[in-house]
Formats: structure tokens, C-alpha cells, sequence
């Protein structure tokens, strides 16, 4: 069997193709191990019938047994003998989803041969979290003719799940033999967090996006002031600068202009003493969805945008920086934050130590971070962070009322709330089931001040 060219998508990316190999290194031997029960049944009353016959000397019962004896062996060389080359093809439609929605799994099989198929039964393997393993029968595939047969995929929890190998399992028409053929291929969907959208506020009272304050590097610079960079895609050729090209050995362009974007760092805290529980409805599962969506609402925004966690690594776009770089890259470093959140899992630290470093190189923007159950000690570091952010705004879970359903913030909770707020922190507290938007809302209206405690127990929320 060969492999079949990739299936294009309309409005989502074709996942390449499926390779299916001829399985051949077993012999007849694999091909007898493919008999059916109904193969094994002919064949040991056939054995038993010549036994007999052998024994009572009846001949006529000897043929009766040699025929069914020979049947399940005749289809099963006749059936590895038979060389379909069958070509298949998989495409997720999308092949990333936010979790609890659904992608569609289309699967194409081509006849290439100048044989038809006989019966063909296909099934894919799918991880259990996506539901059960679906199998499909076609019948008779003519000469050059192709099927196409889709199934449905769902998963509450995010992550990256492997989609295959597709096995294709041949049929002689008597039933007595089955043969399974693997695909070598296999595709992956990413289930990433859920993304909610959030309401235009301005939380850090800095101008949005690139703002009103366009620095241009170059304007009272002279021709030797130039910091060039390496040639992209797309550039004028009349920028290049001969200068630096022949000095580096490769098209060097000149930075005329640089335009000076609002920055924001998301910091998402994945230390496992911070969280409790586990699910979909977990706070860290919260944290996780909170995260993707202050990222994509940002990155919307104008903003360059960096993802950080308690354990100091990022996940940067395009710029050296670390950050997501100019508007046309926003998509694929949302896509990348996007994909790395799928993945994200509890890590081993017990500090916020490790992002602090990260963070004091210098001014970062906006800050905003989400927060699990915080010490004395590593709420000190937080409210440290704040030092060195143009602005921060915190969310922390309380794992007192996630995981027992307390009402209202604990003690412990107020306290380092306080804490925070006295650094400067815009801090707010996140009961259980409680929309990211309108916690984004609260967050602006404590950072004006319009809300007081009354009034946040009267609509529900915690101050």
C-alpha cells in the first residue's frame, strides 16, 4: 500500500498525510494468524472430520473434512496474495480547540490500483479523553474510486492528543481471514484553554498599543548612529545598508523607525503546593483559562506580550526580548503562547523566586499575574514584582473556598491581599465559578476606585 497525497482544508491547515505500509515481514505465517473464528472453526472441523475419517475409513468423510479444512487456508493466501494499494489521507477540521468544544476528523481513502477492494474496515486510534475509538466499513471500492467518512472529537481537559496510526483491517468474502494494515502516520490535536472574552478597560493608564509616543531612533542620528539589522522577507530594498552588508557578509537593513509598543508580561503561578484539586472546573484549570485570556485580549490590544511562569521560563514570539514582536506576528505568537498553555502543568517549586529574577531586569509594563495560595514569604516576593512594573494587577485564587466552598476570602487570603495592595498591586480575589470578565471589570473599578467593599459584597464580589 502507498501513501495518498495530504487532504487541503478550507479554512483550516492540512495535517499532511498517512503512509500505510505493506506489512510483509511475517509471511504466510501473519496471514494464518489472521484467521477469524469463523476460519478456525472450519479448519478444526475439518482436521477433526479427516481424524475421524482416517479412523472409521469413510472416505466420503475425508473429503468433507479435507474441503473444510483447505477453505479458511485457500482465502488467507488468496487474501495476502491480493495487493491493494490503498491511499489515505486525515485532516482536523480545526486541529485546535478550545476545550469542550468539538474538531472534525475527516479520513479519505483512495483505490489507486486497477482492482477493486473488497470489504474495508478502517479504525482510528483516538485517546479516550476524546470518546470512543471510531471504526467505520466500506464496501467495494472501485478501481480509482475514493470514500471519505468523518467522525467527531471532543475533550474537556487541554492538551496535545495524538489522532492514529489509522488501521485498515482486509476481509476475504467467505469471513474466514482478516488482515490489519497500519498507517505509519498520525496527527495531533491541541486542545487549548478556554479564551473569554474580555471588556476594553484600562488598567494600567498607560496608551494602549503603540500609544502617542512613536520614538523614532534615527531622527537626529547621522549615517554612522545606524543599528542595522539582518534582511527579512518583505524589506525595501532601499533600506539595505551597503556598509554593514559588506562588513557582515549579508543584506543588513537599516532601522529607520522604531515604534515604541506598550508592554505586558502574563504571569501564570503553576507551583503545586499553590493549587488543590484537579479538572476542568480545578482553580488551576481557572488560572490556566484566565491566562489565555488577558494573552489573546492583550495581544489584540497592541500590546507586546510575554508569557511567564513561577518557574522563569517564557514563551517569547519573535523578538529577541521576549516578547511577541509587530502586529503581523501577533497570531503566531498567540498561537505559540496558546500552544504552550495546553501543556502547562504543575510545576515542582515551591517560590516565585525564579520569575522575580526574571522580572527585575527593568521596567516590563503592565503586569498581570494569576496567582494561586500564597505564603507570607512569597507574598513579599510578590509585592516586590511590583517594584518593577509600570503596573500590576494580581488575581488570586483562594484554595479555601475552591476546594470546601467557603464563602468569602479567608483570613490568610485578606491579609495578602493587603499586602499586595500596599505595593501597588491592583489585587483581587477569585471566588469559585466567577467569569474572568467581570473580575476584569472589578480589577478596573478597585484600581479607580469606585469600589468599596459594600458595594463588591452586594454584587457578589470580593474585594
Amino acid at each position: 500500500m502507498q501513501a495518498g497525497g495530504p487532504a487541503q482544508g478550507t479554512t483550516q491547515r492540512a495535517l499532511g498525510r498517512i503512509s500505510q505500509s505493506d506489512d510483509d515481514k511475517g509471511g504466510l505465517r501473519t496471514a494464518f494468524a489472521g484467521l477469524t473464528t469463523r476460519g478456525r472453526s472450519f479448519l478444526a472441523a475439518g482436521v477433526a472430520a479427516a481424524v475421524c475419517a482416517y479412523v472409521l475409513g469413510q472416505a466420503d468423510l475425508l473429503r468433507v473434512g479435507l474441503l473444510l479444512a483447505v477453505l479458511p487456508l485457500v482465502s488467507a493466501i488468496v487474501l495476502y496474495r491480493t495487493r491493494y494499494r490503498v491511499a489515505g489521507s486525515r485532516r482536523l477540521s480545526p486541529a485546535r480547540v478550545p476545550a469542550g468544544s468539538e474538531s472534525r476528523v475527516h479520513l479519505r481513502m483512495d483505490n489507486v490500483s486497477r482492482l477493486p477492494t473488497g470489504l474495508l474496515m478502517l479504525q482510528d486510534r483516538v485517546p479516550y479523553v476524546l470518546g470512543p475509538r471510531p471504526r467505520f466499513v466500506l464496501d467495494r471500492v472501485e478501481a480509482g474510486g475514493r470514500r471519505e467518512v468523518s467522525y467527531r472529537v471532543r475533550s474537556d481537559l487541554r492538551g496535545r492528543y495524538p489522532l492514529g496510526p489509522l488501521q485498515l483491517r482486509l476481509s476475504d468474502p467467505f469471513g474466514m481471514c482478516e488482515l490489519t494494515r497500519s498507517f505509519s502516520a498520525f496527527d495531533t490535536l491541541t486542545v487549548i484553554p478556554r479564551v473569554e472574552p474580555l471588556p476594553p478597560v484600562r488598567l494600567s493608564g498607560e496608551a494602549q498599543g503603540y500609544g502617542d509616543g512613536r520614538q523614532r531612533s534615527l531622527a537626529l542620528a547621522g549615517e554612522d548612529d545606524v543599528i542595522p539589522r539582518g534582511y527579512r522577507h518583505g524589506d525595501d530594498l532601499r533600506r539595505v545598508h551597503w556598509r554593514s552588508t559588506a562588513k557582515y557578509g549579508e543584506l543588513m537593513v537599516r532601522r529607520e523607525e522604531q515604534p515604541q509598543r506598550a508592554r505586558c508580561t502574563v504571569l501564570l503561578d503553576t507551583r503545586r503546593i499553590a493549587h488543590q484539586g484537579a479538572g476542568p472546573d480545578s482553580a488551576f484549570e481557572w488560572a490556566v483559562s484566565g491566562a489565555a485570556s488577558a494573552l489573546v485580549h492583550m495581544l489584540e490590544r497592541g500590546f507586546s506580550v510575554r508569557l511567564l511562569t513561577d518557574t522563569g521560563t517564557s514563551v517569547p514570539g519573535e523578538g529577541s526580548d521576549g516578547f511577541a514582536g509587530s502586529t503581523q506576528e501577533s497570531a503566531d505568537a498567540a498561537g505559540m503562547m496558546m500552544d504552550t498553555l495546553a501543556v502547562v502543568d504543575h510545576s515542582d517549586g515551591a517560590g516565585l523566586s525564579r520569575a522575580y529574577d526574571v522580572l527585575r531586569g527593568g521596567s516590563e509594563g503592565l503586569l498581570i499575574a494569576f496567582l494561586g495560595e500564597l505564603d507570607e514569604e512569597q507574598a513579599a516576593v510578590a509585592a516586590r514584582m511590583r517594584q518593577r512594573s509600570g503596573a500590576a494587577v494580581a488575581f488570586v485564587l483562594d484554595n479555601a473556598a475552591w476546594a470546601h466552598g467557603a464563602q468569602g476570602p479567608s483570613a490568610q487570603l485578606e491579609e495578602r491581599l493587603r499586602l499586595l495592595r500596599e505595593s501597588g498591586w491592583t489585587a483581587v480575589a477569585v471566588p469559585p465559578g466567577q467569569p474572568m470578565a467581570e473580575l476584569w471589570r472589578h480589577a478596573d473599578r478597585q484600581r479607580t476606585g469606585v469600589v468599596g467593599r459594600s458595594e463588591a459584597q452586594a454584587t457578589g464580589e470580593w474585594s
